[in-house]
Formats: C-alpha cells, sequence, structure tokens
C-alpha cells in the first residue's frame, strides 16, 4: 500500500478529553474521510464531553453517538490503533510525560484555549467554543491538504509544527 492509499491514524490529546480533543477528533473524521481516522483521549480525562461541544457538534450535524472522554490509556496498550500522528491540543497534555506510543507517530504540539474553562453567559461561552472549533477546522483543512507522500519525514515534522504556530494557523 502506497502512502497515498494509506489511511492515517491520528490522535489527539487533552488534558480532560472534554472539548478541544472531542472537536478535533469530529472534524478530522469529517474531512479527511479515507484518509485520516482521528481519535481523541486525556492524560486526565473528565469522564463526560462537554455538553457545550456536543451541542455545537450536533448544530454542525455531526454524528456524536460515539463521543466520550477516555484515558490515554487506552491507545497505549497491547491491541490499540498504530498511530502515525499524535497532537497534544492543549499546553498542560504538551507539558506531561506521554505514554510511549507504538509505531513511533510524528507527533506536533497545536496549542487551542479551552473553551471548557471560559467563563461568561452561556451565549458566551457557546460563541468561545465556536470560535474553538473554527480554529480547530483551519488547522485540520490545511492538515489534510499536506502531500504526504510527496513530503519526506523532516519536511513533514517542519510543515505539522508550522500548523501549530498560532491560532490563524499558516496560509499554503
Amino acid at each position: 500500500m502506497s502512502d497515498s492509499d494509506k489511511v492515517f491514524n491520528v490522535l489527539f490529546l487533552c488534558t480532560g478529553n472534554s472539548a478541544r480533543s472531542i472537536i478535533a477528533e469530529s472534524v478530522l473524521n469529517r474531512v479527511g474521510v479515507g484518509r485520516f481516522k482521528a481519535f481523541s483521549a486525556g492524560s486526565f480525562p473528565s469522564g463526560e464531553v462537554h455538553p457545550f461541544t456536543l451541542e455545537l457538534l450536533k448544530k454542525l450535524n455531526y454524528k456524536t453517538d460515539d463521543l466520550r472522554s477516555k484515558s490515554w490509556d487506552e491507545f497505549a496498550g497491547d491491541g490499540a490503533p498504530e498511530m502515525d500522528f499524535v497532537f497534544t491540543v492543549c499546553d498542560k497534555a504538551a507539558g506531561e510525560v506521554c505514554p510511549i506510543w507504538p509505531g513511533q507517530p510524528m507527533t506536533a504540539h497545536w496549542p487551542f484555549p479551552d473553551p471548557a474553562e471560559c467563563e461568561g453567559t452561556d451565549v458566551e461561552k457557546r460563541l468561545i467554543f465556536a470560535e474553538t472549533y473554527g480554529m480547530i477546522e483551519r488547522r485540520l483543512d490545511i492538515f489534510v491538504n499536506l502531500p504526504m507522500a510527496s513530503l519526506d519525514r523532516l519536511s513533514l515534522k517542519k510543515r505539522l509544527d508550522e500548523i501549530g504556530q498560532d491560532n490563524k494557523a499558516p496560509a499554503e
């Protein structure tokens, strides 16, 4: 199987696995269908997906039935899918000692503000969730359009790091 036929497994990590990583999993499974299979997990999972995460994703016609907050340990043990990419989406998870991932996936840090920690009215909170969704979607649009087959590992790592540089995400 060539890289152009390969389905790449991608794991998004956060501390609580209730908002950002869940959103990233959902978006990549939609925009990367057939080329990418996304998963998400947390170092200290909250045990539930944030209600505003579910509300937003449902409003945007995402399937949410199978979404759940889970530990990253599920992806480090025997029988776990082998990851090609692992992205941390919060600064706390990026600073933690991660498990050893089978297959030596490529890693990058793509920080996003945590909408689950925002304060204000429900309207203001929903706006922050929507803004975070937009940032995640922009980065993943760039990611799925990378020429995977024509980039060597070092060039690909450089591009992944560039995507995570700021919340606007670099232009092509």
